[in-house]
């Protein structure tokens, strides 16, 4: 989804800086990012978990696979994904004829590195009849050692899709139980991963929330735990919670189950209605650090001193692209 520059803009600090710029300030900062783009003929990219100012700078706001996707259509030869390392890889590995620049090295993922190449082919030899299954949510190397790959938004739909009765789904052993629940055909092993801001999450604090707000819609991302799961009346990835908030017309309350950042895109949309954090204080509790570790400073730098290239050696990416490709090929209703 592209956005506009906003009309108005607020004051902003940046704590590893130690700067706290005006409204102004914000302004100039954006629009100097925007020409060094257009002289770059970079385009630049978000994920919906960012910072509400860097979603407001990029050009295309969503999920990490719509997002790479998007980096691969689009004619600008480089990419700078705002996001974490695991996305511009993906993004490196689909449009491999493109400058993938990420702004920050130290943006990485906690359920990404739960599992290693290693331990995934330790998992291979145990279970030796089972396709893979990796979420996107993982290294390049552990994507190239996979049959396929599939998101929070199509994972029961890949999961379905394949011909064998036996499969091995990593690393996130949430959404892994949600499509085994919904795949019962298909005999699932679940990897031991998840993700630490979804799972962080209890029935008992959202039941407290829902007593707040009881006219209140409740929509959950599946990398929740389950017990969180059986109290959403929508379960759905990201970008599909913008589309789950039309389905409830009436409703002017909506409870949000996932990492906080995603508030921004849904006032974004519906400035008519009123979001809330899970958690109930905030985000406190479901806040990704990773996906906060990027700022208009370093988007601007990363434009001007053209860094930080992701590579993915060629061996590694063609395994990847592979099990990329062949998840996108998957029809949604598979």
């Amino acid at each position: 989804m592209s956005l506009p520059l906003a009309p108005t803009h607020d004051p902003v600090a940046f704590p590893d800086s130690g700067a706290e710029l005006s409204g102004r300030e914000v302004a100039d900062l954006e629009a100097e990012i925007r020409s060094l783009a257009r002289e770059r003929d970079a385009v630049i990219l978000a994920h919906n978990y960012q910072l509400p100012e860097v979603q407001r700078v990029a050009d295309h706001v969503g999920d990490s696979l719509q997002l790479a996707i998007v980096g691969r259509e689009v004619q600008s030869s480089t990419i700078l994904f705002c996001g974490v390392h695991f996305m511009a890889e993906s993004a490196a590995v689909l449009a491999p004829s493109k400058r993938v620049l990420l702004p920050n090295l130290s943006a990485g993922c906690s359920l990404a590195d739960s599992i290693t190449p290693e331990t995934l082919e330790d998992w291979k030899a145990r279970y030796p009849e089972h396709a893979v299954v990796t979420y996107v949510n993982s290294t390049a190397e552990v994507k190239a050692l996979s049959d396929i790959c599939c998101t929070s938004a199509n994972a029961a739909a890949v999961v379905r899709s394949l011909p064998e009765r036996k499969i091995l789904f990593t690393p996130d052993k949430n959404l892994g139980n949600w499509v085994k629940a919904r795949v019962p055909q298909k005999e699932v092993v679940v990897y031991d991963g998840c993700c630490p801001v979804h799972d962080v999450l209890r029935a008992s604090t959202v039941t407290r929330e829902k007593e707040n707000h009881p006219e209140a819609v409740i929509i959950a991302h599946p990398e929740c735990r389950a017990d969180v799961l059986e109290l959403a009346d929508e379960i759905c990835s990201t970008t599909a919670m913008l589309a789950a908030v039309a389905r409830h017309p009436k409703a002017r309350t909506f409870i949000v189950a996932t990492e906080h950042g995603m508030l921004h895109q849904l006032r974004e949309r519906y400035p008519d209605r009123e979001f809330v954090v899970a958690d109930g204080c905030l985000g406190c509790r479901m806040h990704c650090p990773y996906m906060k570790m990027i700022d208009l400073f370093m988007v601007r730098d990363a434009l001007l001193r053209e860094k930080h290239l992701v590579r993915v050696p060629e061996d590694v990416a063609a395994g990847a692209r592979r099990a990329l490709e062949r998840m996108i090929a998957v029809p949604r209703d598979a």
